[in-house]
């Protein structure tokens, strides 16, 4: 008698800045039993967390700070347990971020700084096509023309991240072009995320979440 496999936990973090219901509707879609929650717990013992983000960098990281969502990331990458950064939950993960003309410290899990994307049109808001990294996870199995749906004013228009030893895997960095290029997308061991929103992204979004739930 076979018995099926058990669904892949995944917590939405819940600090009160992300698109929470939309999150959790597009990954219970793809198979994922998910929760909401701020539940340290709940977040720390999930197979993913997923960190989604809108608004403002600054505030986005106050909010994050005062649920202790960034003592949460931090040891759940320590232990290598798999996290997930949307939109500014990805922008948070860097070293820091300049918003007219105010500088917040990010989490800095990457070197490298969130500044205004330099556009004749911004914000960036619509569906954009990606270069993804050689042999990337995330896009497997998607068409090279497929399309995402960015809404930001705001990118890491410079990937500063060298990785110098030979035995330790590069992160895979995807990039994207609105005005100039920047960073659409990064895998980097337990630590992925996207600049654009993969819950509105249709089936491709789709598809992209299936192959971070295939990971955990």
């Amino acid at each position: 008698m076979s018995t099926a496999t058990p669904a892949k936990k995944v917590v939405v973090f819940d600090y009160g800045f992300g698109n929470v219901r939309s999150a959790e509707r597009a990954l219970a879609h793809v198979g994922a039993d998910v929760e909401i929650t701020r539940d340290f717990d709940a977040a720390m013992n999930a197979d993913g967390l997923l960190v989604p983000g809108v608004g403002a960098f600054a505030a986005c990281m106050e909010g994050l700070r005062a649920a202790r969502g960034d003592w949460i990331v931090g040891r759940r990458l320590s232990g290598g347990r798999p996290v997930m950064g949307i939109c500014v939950g990805m922008q948070i993960l860097f070293e820091r971020g300049i918003e007219h003309g105010v500088e917040t410290d990010g989490l800095d899990e990457w070197p490298g700084t969130v500044e205004p994307l330099k556009a004749d049109v911004v914000p960036h808001m619509g569906w954009n096509t990606v270069t993804p990294a050689e042999g990337s996870r995330l896009f497997a199995g998607l068409d090279a023309d497929a399309r995402y749906y960015f809404v930001h004013s705001y990118a890491v228009r410079e990937w500063q991240l060298e990785v110098g030893n030979p035995n330790i895997r590069a992160p895979k960095v995807t990039w994207a072009t609105h005005g100039e290029p920047f960073v659409a997308a990064v895998e980097n061991g337990p630590l992925w995320a996207t600049q654009f929103h993969p819950e509105k992204s249709g089936d491709a979004g789709a598809a992209l979440l299936t192959n971070w739930i295939e990971t955990l």
